[in-house]
């Protein structure tokens, strides 16, 4: 049986390689030989989607790839979905977050690191996706009652419908009642400050802390 730094190994080769069967493969072994998902998770998946973002940020990578990874994620993700939750269900959620990539955008890698990293935090997580309209996060807001909204913008054309979500939170009633969280490539904390956002996460790891601090 393989050990877990050549299961680790291979689930990153997977995301390198937008290699969905690879990426399944990996999920099925890394259960089977008792490697706790969490760290497949983070040591495989995310650092190898990292890493194409990085390259997608440097040009050396392109839309088409970022799509291709993160879909060879999302197919490991389902295998070790059950197991996930087993063991979330055992200890007790930090809070609750919903996310998602803002309207009139199709990037969605940042928002899936941050996302699977709050979910290994122990936060429950609604992914709602990328291209999500504003209407959406009011409604999810209101229907799950999360105590974080959080949104990603990768362009600076989008970012500001992130406003739209502060005033329409606001409009609703419901932004006393949440914490909202903005991030992305061109977003910083002097726009989170701007809009009045509670929290800017300004990479994955940021983003879980701020959201465990506001929650503690």
């Amino acid at each position: 049986m393989a050990t877990k730094e050549e299961i680790i190994g291979k689930a990153r080769a997977a995301i390198l390689d937008f290699d969905a069967e690879l990426a399944e493969e990996a999920a099925k072994e890394s259960l089977a030989a008792g490697v706790s998902p969490l760290e497949i998770i983070e040591h495989g998946f995310t650092a190898a989607m990292q890493e194409v973002g990085d390259q997608f940020e440097q040009g050396t990578l392109f839309l088409p790839h970022v799509l291709a990874a993160s879909e060879a994620m999302n197919t490991g993700m389902e295998v070790l979905k059950p197991e996930l939750e087993k063991q979330q269900a055992k200890s007790k959620s930090l809070g609750k977050v919903i996310i998602g990539t803002i309207e009139g955008d199709i990037h969605s890698i940042g928002k899936d690191i941050v996302a699977s990293m709050l979910g290994i935090a122990g936060l429950e997580v609604v992914d709602l996706g990328r291209d999500v309209s504003i209407t959406t996060f009011v409604e999810k807001a209101k229907e799950l009652k999360p105590d974080v909204v959080a949104t990603s913008a990768l362009m600076t054309s989008t970012m500001v419908s992130q406003i739209q979500v502060e005033e329409q939170l606001k409009e609703a009633g419901l932004r006393d009642q949440v914490k909202t969280m903005v991030g992305g490539a061109p977003v910083t904390q002097d726009w989170a400050d701007k809009i009045g956002a509670d929290i800017y996460g300004e990479n994955a790891t940021d983003a879980v802390n701020k959201v465990k601090a506001i929650l503690a």
